[in-house]
């Protein structure tokens, strides 16, 4: 006999096909590839900054480090302190040998006033004594005797005159010798080289570091980018210093300000973490789009290294950026 359904099973499954149906209708909305907008184009990648550090220049021992991670700090913030007693002392001693140097050279200064008088007074007299003895007026003898003193007296300058250009070159160089310690004294002090924050704090008080050892890894905030992988015919369109925008996962409705700070001149392989496996084995070409600067001083805190999202990049000049960029990595 003929399989009859009964009211209520076939309003039940009714319902149920409906159900399929608004999910299938569903699942294809949201899962459908998006579209794209004409003009642009797109890569995966994450926010990246560029690591500087605190480093030492000189070898010491470590007595202060004042700052941990997740610190922002400006240029020029004193980030740790190296023992420096002995270079204090070193530079006392050289600041001492300069005040003596100095006073070398003034007491060469007199000494050179002092022959330079005694010079004129042996010309004057050996020219008078010339004079005396045309007019027979005296012996031949005082005119050898004031010969010799005049002899003598360049003799006395030249040597003065040395001994001058020997306290000056001193002084010079116990002056320099103050200048190199104050430098060592001062790099006894390590500052901040940049606006930033700190990544990793990689050594703590007590420590004796080498010339060169870090002692904070820091980001700088203020050049944060993101790499992505853009194919050869989408990469020979993008043009250097044009518009760009990136879009985070975690903010996908905010497009932020960007622009193309380096297209490489060579293609290559896409990393795996960014790309799928069948874009992998195509070769890409590595594009940089970097944040402008003037939204990151404002909004440092918003865009963290490390987070994933979308760089979109223009292949034409004249297409313009919707107020809704699609997310086809969602």
């Amino acid at each position: 006999m003929p399989f009859k359904l009964s009211g209520q099973r076939l309003t039940k499954l009714i319902v149920i096909a409906a159900i399929v149906a608004g999910i299938a209708v569903a699942a294809w909305h949201f899962l459908k590839p998006p579209d794209i907008p004409e003009g642009l184009a797109y890569g995966n990648g994450r926010l990246e900054a560029t690591e500087t550090a605190v480093a030492s220049k000189i070898q010491g021992k470590l007595i202060e480090v004042r700052f941990r991670e997740g610190t922002d700090l400006k240029a020029g913030v004193v980030a740790a302190l190296l023992d420096g007693e002995d270079v204090k002392a070193q530079l006392r001693a050289a600041q001492a040998n300069l005040l003596q140097a100095r006073e070398a050279a003034r007491a060469s200064r007199e000494s050179l006033r002092s022959a330079i008088s005694e010079q004129k007074l042996a010309i004057i007299t050996y020219k008078r004594t010339e004079e005396l003895i045309h007019k027979n007026f005296i012996s031949a003898a005082q005119l050898d005797k004031d010969r010799t003193t005049l002899q003598t007296a360049n003799a006395t300058l030249a040597g003065a005159r040395n001994r001058v250009s020997e306290a000056d070159a001193a002084v010079e160089a116990a002056a320099a010798n103050v200048d190199a310690l104050k430098v060592s004294v001062d790099d006894t002090i390590l500052r901040v080289p940049v606006d930033g924050r700190v990544l990793y704090r990689l050594a703590e008080p007590g420590e004796v570091i080498s010339a060169g050892g870090r002692v904070l890894a820091m980001l700088d905030l203020s050049d944060v980018y993101m790499y992505v992988y853009l194919n050869t015919e989408t990469a020979g369109k993008v043009v250097m210093g044009d518009e760009a925008r990136i879009v985070l996962d975690a903010l996908p409705d905010m497009q932020i300000p960007a622009h193309i700070a380096f297209v490489a001149p060579k293609n290559q392989f896409t990393p795996k973490e960014v790309e799928t496996q069948e874009e992998r084995v195509k070769f890409m070409f590595r594009v940089k789009v970097k944040i402008d600067r003037d939204w990151l001083e404002k909004n440092s805190n918003i865009a963290k290294p490390g987070m994933p999202g979308i760089g979109w990049v223009r292949t034409s000049r004249d297409a313009t950026w919707p107020e809704t960029l699609p997310q086809p990595s969602r």
